[in-house]
């Protein structure tokens, strides 16, 4: 399994895709660390990146998963054509979108500390964020909720659909 846990800043990537990796016992990856520096001084500055900026970025992450036999990675996927660049190079690419309400993500990020993602992102974020099209290899779950509770959901979410 080539899974992808995706979804705004404060959805939970990160935590449910090293809970997800922990329980199938396959490597986990944050897409965060496969940024250019560039993409990173941008986004510490508060600056959205573009499509072209996170081109180099996507083909990277569809590497990382490529070269996995399997392998969970936390990656935001925020438009149909991300993901589509992600399945241009691990074609097997399954995809699970964290859906959280705007409040309680709001909530979430301003009490975190990410190295270089501010809160004041949030809002292209959202309005970025393309759901999972009918067709599309994914499934999205409620990631509302402690950690524990969502990563159960996102388990039972996986296996129902048949990815193991």
């Amino acid at each position: 399994m080539r899974l992808v846990v995706m979804g705004v800043s404060g959805a939970g990537k990160t935590t449910v895709g090293q809970g997800l990796a922990a329980a199938a016992h396959v490597p986990f990856v944050d897409a965060d660390d496969l940024h250019p520096a560039a993409n990173v001084r941008k986004m510490a500055a508060g600056i959205p990146l573009t499509d072209a900026d996170r081109e180099p970025w996507l083909v990277r992450v569809g590497e990382t998963l490529a070269a996995a036999g399997a392998i969970v990675v936390a990656c935001s996927a925020l438009r149909r054509r991300h993901r589509d660049a992600i399945r241009s190079v691990a074609a097997d690419a399954v995809f699970l979108l964290l859906d959280v309400a705007p409040d309680e993500l709001g909530a979430r990020v301003r009490t975190r500390r990410h190295r270089y993602m501010p809160a004041s992102l949030l809002g292209s974020q959202l309005a970025t964020l393309e759901p999972l099209a009918p067709g599309e290899a994914g499934v999205s779950i409620d990631a509302t909720g402690p950690p524990d509770e969502v990563i159960d959901r996102a388990l039972s979410a996986v296996r129902a659909a048949g990815w193991r």
